[in-house]
């Protein structure tokens, strides 16, 4: 059987072209870069972030080479852990929330996230107010209770009020109190109104405190012989073809941080019947009047838990805005005038004295009306790759804790609650 013979590559022929003379010799490296460095020659060389770094041989000039960019990550933001420890950052969410379960006796993780984490994404808020409170409640401090309508709530416990009181703080347990609620829905929203009201720099109280506030100061002023205050604005309620004085209370006020001006928040939670509706015309009607404590009322804001509680809502300010816009604009009128999607101006007739001695009236925006859907679907927000809620409506939107009217100053970007501001910062 005959042998197969491998294949042998013929070699390459040679180069045997004779040198041409006065032609140098081919140098090694070693000689190439002693060469380079005995003479004035520039060398391209590449730098980071186009930085020309010194030759390390005699002369040499090393230059940048064009377009190349630096593709290094930078570091991760620290966050509040770089202006203050952990366990600072953690002792501070913890008094702040049980400072929080101890003022409204009932919480919810949404009134934490407010509370502690108003500047951050509501997912990212949500996510560390998650994280705290379960934290709270496996120490013991808070106890987690669920209501008729499969809410969770938390109250504060023994050992809640015990830690607030080595941190200097008086309080009082919660827990038999919470149990005991069925449906505290409603009280709820309204503390959560007065919680996105702090985030945004106001003082707001709820109706309980404002109350209290306004008794405890009409007895200090009469020295205890006053009579209790039974509401925040003394209003005429057309009813039935007749006029009635009523008083009226909110279910959480804030106060402007300039001026005097008072905002009125209504949580419906449920349609208005004849009475409400009737108390609500009169309430609009009586923007710019002062209250019970001798500030005006600038706005008055329905939040409402469904759309057709909107509507209702839209359908009463719209049937007011129709009957006073028809009558000449005089002391004591309002005109209503729509702004935008749930947004009212409420205009009047303010005298004003010439110098002449006589007396005008002068139109004058005295406030604003503004219908607007509570957000019921932040709650129910889940972290996790099977929400279908919507993450609009917190803090970084024109929402909480109520729609800015375009013609006033924007909402101002919230702060961190849980350490003090750079000293860079206030002074821009």
């Amino acid at each position: 059987m005959p042998t197969t013979q491998p294949k042998v590559r013929p070699p390459a022929p040679r180069d045997t072209k004779p040198m041409t003379p006065g032609t140098p010799p081919p140098v090694s490296r070693d000689a190439s870069s002693r060469i380079t460095g005995g003479t004035d020659t520039c060398v391209t060389a590449v730098t980071r972030n186009r930085v020309t770094n010194e030759a390390e041989v005699g002369d040499t000039v090393v230059t940048p080479l064009h377009g190349y960019d630096d593709q290094r990550t930078e570091a991760p933001s620290r966050g509040l852990t770089a202006r203050a420890s952990s366990l600072h950052l953690r002792d501070a969410i913890y008094e702040r929330s049980l400072l929080l379960a101890n003022r409204f006796r009932v919480i919810r993780t949404i009134d934490v996230a407010a509370a502690c984490f108003p500047e951050r994404p509501f997912k990212a808020s949500l996510t560390a107010a998650q994280r705290a409170v379960r934290g709270m409640v496996k120490r013991g401090l808070l106890r987690r209770y669920r209501t008729d309508r499969f809410q969770t709530v938390y109250g504060l416990t023994q050992p809640g009020v015990d830690w607030l009181g080595e941190h200097g703080h008086d309080a009082a347990s919660s827990v038999r109190r919470v149990s005991d609620m069925t449906n505290p829905a409603h009280r709820l929203w309204s503390q959560f109104l007065v919680v996105c009201s702090w985030a945004r720099g106001l003082r707001a109280v709820t109706e309980s405190e404002l109350l209290h506030d306004l008794n405890a100061n009409a007895k200090a002023a009469a020295g205890g012989g006053s009579k209790t205050v039974q509401g925040y604005l003394t209003v005429n309620v057309h009813r039935r073809g007749a006029s009635v004085r009523k008083h009226l209370r909110p279910d959480a006020v804030a106060f402007d941080v300039e001026g005097q001006g008072v905002t009125w928040f209504e949580v419906d939670r449920s349609k208005r019947g004849s009475d409400r509706q009737a108390d609500l015309a009169a309430l609009v009607s009586a923007i710019g009047n002062k209250t019970a404590d001798g500030k005006v009322l600038r706005r008055v804001v329905v939040m409402c838990k469904s759309e057709r509680i909107e509507r209702d809502a839209l359908r009463v300010v719209e049937q007011l805005a129709a009957a006073c816009n028809q009558l000449v604009l005089t002391e004591g009128r309002r005109h209503i005038r729509r702004q935008s999607e749930g947004v009212y101006e409420v205009m009047a007739a303010i005298p004003a004295k010439r110098q002449d001695g006589r007396t005008a009236l002068i139109d004058e925006e005295v406030g604003h009306v503004i219908v607007q859907m509570l957000p019921t679907w932040l709650p129910k927000v889940r972290i996790d790759a099977s929400n279908t809620f919507s993450l609009d409506g917190w803090f970084c939107d024109n929402y909480l804790p109520y729609r800015r009217p375009a013609n006033l100053s924007i909402w101002r970007v919230p702060e961190s609650p849980l350490v003090p501001a750079d000293d860079e910062d206030d002074d821009d």
